[in-house]
């Protein structure tokens, strides 16, 4: 495997989460969906070995919070904690099987939603939407099915 090609995978599946982000949902539906980037993410940092991973992890976050409108850094932030924890675990992960996977899957999008949620609630306050707090289930559901697809496009 050449060096380039897990930061061309890389700029494949951004493209990929950032067209999922943008997609026109329901809003209950927006509120539930998974966090699109970080699951791809997680794959990436797991199945490709490289350096640098949270600068690139800031820099995704950024185009994120560009596309979603969010405050500046917001998703940024919540996608380094997320992937330091995905870091830390990282050789159990490669060889747990799928159920543990989802577990340290939920863990991590827990991670990623009590910050980025504590900030909305900083910043909007309350809005009794209670479907938000099912993204780090759907994420983990998620999951099974973003290791099948990436698994058969990583070795295109």
């Amino acid at each position: 495997m050449t060096t380039q090609r897990p930061y061309f995978f890389l700029l494949k599946i951004t493209l990929f989460s950032l067209i999922l982000s943008a997609l026109p949902f329901n809003e209950t539906i927006l509120d539930a969906s998974p966090f699109w980037m970080f699951l791809l993410f997680s794959y990436w940092l797991v199945y490709f070995p490289v350096k640098g991973s949270l600068f690139i992890a800031l820099i995704l976050g950024v185009i994120l919070d560009i596309l979603q409108g969010d405050i500046l850094g917001q998703n940024a932030l919540a996608l380094i904690l997320a992937s330091l924890f995905i870091s830390n675990v990282k050789q159990s992960f490669y060889v747990s099987n799928l159920s543990t996977q989802q577990v340290y899957i939920f863990l991590a999008s827990g991670i990623y939603f009590s910050f980025f949620f504590s900030i909305h609630l900083l910043v909007h306050g309350f809005n009794n939407n209670y479907y938000l707090l099912l993204t780090p289930l759907t994420s983990a559901i998620a999951w099974p099915v973003v290791r099948y697809f990436l698994g058969k496009c990583k070795h295109q």
